[in-house]
């Protein structure tokens, strides 16, 4: 297996799975080899330890720290492009499996295509080894092509709707963007040898601290700077749509179905936009982590509204699935303060985030006739992040074009009307919607009254 994206969450998640997955079923074959995308720091933290890495579980219910064995070899993607197509090429290779949050996909969020204007991506396709993970899958199967390699399936694991429909979209735009020739002989075998199956992944991995360290140190006795700490709580449900073989995940608690959209629905529309909402409210109020935000009786409120009044009823979810109990445990995760999420990661790369975790809501909701109140206050949560971060510290792709829409002059009624128009963001139905307007003003100029004057009017709403 290659992984694109060794963060703390591949390794506490996938990596995990896949060890356990091989224990259960007594098939040792499926070392990983991992690859980061930006950083080459988890590569330099692996390569001592021969790929060994702790795991440590917080919480109710956390499990002993464990050392994980399933990563083989870690490459830093952009030191040696060569080397991860050859990896993906590679005969031994069955699955591609990725983990590079949404931005890392580089498309167009409005087309769902890779967007050929992004100049990492041009430059993948003008030749060079490729540094982009699209380019990297799609140079890797070029090689497999060439090369008789076999089929292969590549496995996206970012929180996406239809992220296997996406993934594999973009794989054959790159494709499609080369030499005629080369295009031709790479869709053809793509057709024939690849699969892009989808998947929803869950389970909260923050940041590794220096507490965190220290803390897996005085567990195990020794120094791991790789370590990553997580939630008890684990889960994948993934579409069974392979080209060749793979693990037996399902042996390790991993749920294969036939309707993985509904899944992935429930948790970008649940969990990830009550998320995305505690994390702006939390920023407007001071809050450093998700479980300090949760812990504001208002903030949790509105969260919980969001989720039971707007998002379910917009979504239908999977049989197995019992809707309100869901939400509530969303909101217990949420509260375990040995996590540390703080609210300025998960508020990170909003531009890429609200359209699908909260937009989708207030369209389904005025759809069926009725208002978006709870999630209209989300948005105006993140306008108003936007609007109050200087361009340099907004952590987004998109900072330098949301600095360029908005006003030197910022209150509710500049910054609202200026988001709303942009349309990497937002589709025109809801720019010129009037009632989400009125709602986004009304709920940005309460967030600016303070979060006293805020919490009352949501405990009274």
């Amino acid at each position: 297996m290659v992984h694109l994206g060794l963060g703390a969450f591949a390794r506490a998640h996938t990596a995990v799975f896949t060890e356990d997955a091989m224990l259960a079923a007594g098939d040792p074959q499926w070392g990983i080899v991992g690859v980061t995308q930006r950083s080459d720091a988890v590569a330099r933290q692996l390569a001592p330890q021969d790929g060994l890495f702790a795991v440590a579980e917080r919480g109710e219910g956390a499990a002993p720290a464990r050392v994980v064995s399933s990563i083989v070899e870690a490459i830093s993607g952009r030191d040696k492009p060569e080397l991860v197509v050859e990896r993906i090429g590679a005969a031994a290779t069955k699955i591609v499996t990725l983990t590079i949050t949404e931005k890392g996909y580089r498309f167009n969020p409005q087309t769902r295509t890779l967007d050929l204007d992004d100049t990492e991506t041009s430059e993948d396709l003008g030749g060079r080894p490729p540094r982009t993970a699209v380019g990297q899958i799609a140079r890797g199967l070029q090689r497999r092509a060439r090369t008789g390699a076999g089929p292969i399936t590549v496995v996206s694991c970012d929180n996406l709707p239809g992220n296997g429909e996406l993934t594999g979209t973009l794989v054959r735009n790159f494709a499609v963007a080369l030499p005629t020739g080369e295009s031709d002989e790479l869709l053809a075998w793509i057709d024939r040898n690849a699969t892009f199956p989808s998947t929803m992944v869950d389970r909260m991995v923050p940041a590794t601290t220096d507490a965190d360290l220290a803390a897996v140190e005085r567990e195990l006795g020794l120094r791991d700077e790789a370590a990553v700490v997580a939630e008890p709580f684990k889960q994948w449900v993934i579409e069974d749509n392979f080209a060749a073989a793979r693990p037996r995940w399902e042996d390790a608690g991993a749920l294969f179905s036939t309707d993985v959209a509904a899944w992935e629905s429930a948790k970008l529309r649940l969990l990830n936009a009550s998320h995305s909402m505690l994390a702006y409210l939390g920023l407007a109020a001071g809050k450093a982590t998700i479980a300090d935000a949760v812990g504001v009786d208002a903030f949790r409120t509105a969260c919980h509204r969001m989720m039971l009044e707007e998002a379910l009823p917009s979504i239908t979810l999977p049989v197995e699935l019992d809707g309100e109990r869901y939400c509530g445990e969303v909101l217990r995760r949420f509260a375990n303060p040995a996590l540390g999420h703080t609210t300025a990661k998960v508020g990170s790369d909003g531009s890429q985030k609200i359209g699908l975790r909260l937009l989708a809501t207030v369209r389904g909701t005025f759809d069926a006739g009725r208002e978006p109140k709870w999630a209209a206050l989300a948005v105006a949560a993140w306008m108003r992040h936007v609007a109050t971060t200087p361009e340099t510290d907004l952590n987004d792709p998109l900072a330098k074009e949301l600095e360029a829409v908005l006003p030197e002059r910022r209150t509710a009624d500049t910054v609202v009307p200026a988001l709303l128009g942009f349309r990497p963001v937002v589709d025109p139905y809801l720019a010129g919607h009037e009632e989400f307007r009125n709602l986004l003003l009304h709920w940005y100029r309460s967030i600016d009254n303070g979060p006293l004057s805020l919490g009352n009017e949501i405990n009274h709403g």
